[in-house]
């Protein structure tokens, strides 16, 4: 269910067909969400659909958090703003090193902490694995409100993004998942 803070995303009618942002996902019995801004309870500019029990399919479009100096253009300054950069693969599974290394080497580079809607509480041991495959060409630059007032690449991520597997997308699968 779209909350009504984030529907003050535009986003183009078709990315709603069956996607939604702030999606809540059935983890061990608990109902999850993915870490993001209060404000949507997920990754900015990205909407989910279920794709088994364990996977999520998205569209991640060049928007940000809602009332930010990054709601528009909130991931790349070149592409035009609600731009749909990536479809994304997410896999809900443990961190462990090894699991790491084998989700990084097929593209699943980055992992988002999965929050407890009852309690506002980390799961205790699982991550979503995330592999964003790009579909057009782009910076990935945190848009303009990102770098303002000086040019990339001060930002850290900052990387020229082509068609496929980003295996630059912000990188922290070697960061271990441990929560308080």
């Amino acid at each position: 269910m779209v909350t009504t803070l984030a529907s003050l995303v535009v986003v183009p009618a078709y990315a709603k067909r069956g996607f939604q942002q702030g999606i809540q996902i059935l983890v061990d019995g608990e109902l999850y969400y993915l870490a993001g801004p209060p404000s949507i309870n997920d990754v900015p500019g990205h909407y989910w659909v279920m794709a088994g029990p364990n996977q999520l399919v998205g569209k991640h479009y060049n928007t940000g958090p809602p009332g930010t100096p990054f709601e528009t253009q909130g991931w790349s300054s070149d592409a035009p703003d609600g731009e749909l950069l990536y479809i994304v693969h997410a896999i809900i599974d443990e961190w462990s090193l090894s699991d790491a290394m084998h989700y990084a080497s097929r593209g699943y580079v980055h992992y988002h902490e999965l929050v407890k809607v009852s309690d506002g509480t980390l799961h205790p041991s699982k991550v979503v694995w995330l592999k964003h495959t790009a579909r057009t060409t782009f910076t990935l630059d945190g848009g303009p409100a990102a770098w303002s007032p000086t040019p990339p690449p001060q930002v850290p991520y900052w990387h020229e993004v082509t068609p496929g597997v980003d295996f630059e997308f912000p990188n922290n699968y070697l960061i271990p998942y441990s929560p308080p």
